[in-house]
């Protein structure tokens, strides 16, 4: 007999909300997680990021986000998924590192380490869901060269002050280049590469938009009919108030990309240059994306569910399906 019928690997977005469905079927999962607290990857970004949303198209299953006049930051949205685990009362063991999870025929065995004492756990399941997001796997392109300078990556870029005064490479053309580039121009000397002129949104999209198109494409496609296409027409770079403000100003101007590191003399270079989805706990019970075992579910990559699933309100429908899922194996007869 197992310990749990269902294990969550990750306290982010995805995993809440599969544990909210999970809960309205009768089953109760335990989460693990390796943030210090509530917020997943948001515990990581740096402090003036913003959604790309309305905080009344970030919500999550059961609660509303509060209020926020324009784009909600960082902090707002931690506030809100702090709430969120107060209200709901799920059983989040954290922080903790999953570093396997193995299937031994009949039941899952997930080995996790906290990360204070190392101690390892293995904990059985019928059910795994792999909730970890991309965040912890940043993805740095092969460029031949090398910089004097330092290196970083959006995943630890540390805020604007940190670079006052210095020369700084952002490598990019996406949304967070974009932001990075923007505020880094206020204190820095800036060269924003890219590798085709940038795409602009227009000024009045935003976030809901690109929720209900995700919606459309997600209908769609459960529908099974021909996925009607994303928002590529659009543009690539949502204008939240600094982006706009610095293109505006004359401030954010992109170059293309360099052939080879060498050419650049620049004391940092922040590669702004996206994620892999962070699934090397179980890369051995996969095939692509598509799980070998019964029982194994990955939620909140758009690779593996559909368009949307990477985002706060868009995973939702994939995570009540994963749950519906694991009831019928189960046996539950939920709600």
């Amino acid at each position: 007999m197992s310990d749990f019928p269902a294990v969550i690997v990750g306290a982010g977005q995805a995993g809440l909300a599969t544990a909210y469905y999970l809960r309205k079927l009768g089953i109760e999962p335990v989460l693990l997680d390796n943030q210090l607290g509530p917020g997943g990857a948001w515990q990581q970004y740096w402090e003036s990021l913003t959604l790309f949303s309305s905080a009344g198209f970030s919500n999550l299953p059961g609660m509303p986000m509060p209020a926020y006049d324009g784009f909600p930051p960082r902090d707002h949205v931690i506030d809100y998924f702090t709430a969120w685990e107060e209200r709901y009362k799920f059983d989040i063991r954290r922080p903790v590192n999953v570093s396997k999870v193995d299937h031994n025929g009949e039941l899952f065995e997930v080995t996790a380490g906290v990360v204070s004492s190392g101690q390892k756990q293995v904990y059985t399941a019928d059910n795994v869901v792999m909730a970890t997001g991309n965040w912890s796997s940043p993805f740095v392109p092969a460029v031949p060269g090398s910089i004097t300078g330092q290196m970083w990556h959006s995943a630890n870029y540390p805020g604007k002050d940190t670079f006052r005064g210095t020369r700084v490479a952002v490598v990019g053309g996406a949304n967070s280049g974009a932001q990075i580039a923007a505020e880094l121009t206020e204190v820095a000397d800036v060269i924003w590469l890219t590798t085709h002129e940038p795409r602009w949104m227009p000024d009045d999209v935003d976030g809901s938009v690109l929720f209900k198109r995700n919606r459309e494409r997600y209908l769609a496609i459960s529908r099974g009919e021909a996925d009607p296409g994303g928002v590529e027409n659009l543009g690539d770079i949502v204008m939240v108030p600094p982006v706009l403000r610095a293109r505006n100003e004359g401030r954010l101007k992109a170059t293309p990309m360099v052939d080879s590191l060498d050419e650049l003399d620049v004391d940092h270079l922040i590669w702004c240059t996206g994620f892999r989805p962070s699934v090397g706990p179980v890369r051995h019970l996969l095939n692509g994306y598509a799980p070998k075992v019964e029982g194994l579910y990955l939620i909140g990559f758009s690779q593996a569910n559909g368009p949307g699933a990477d985002t706060i309100m868009g995973v939702s429908p994939f995570a009540k399906q994963a749950a519906s899922s694991i009831s019928k194996r189960l046996n539950h007869s939920g709600e």
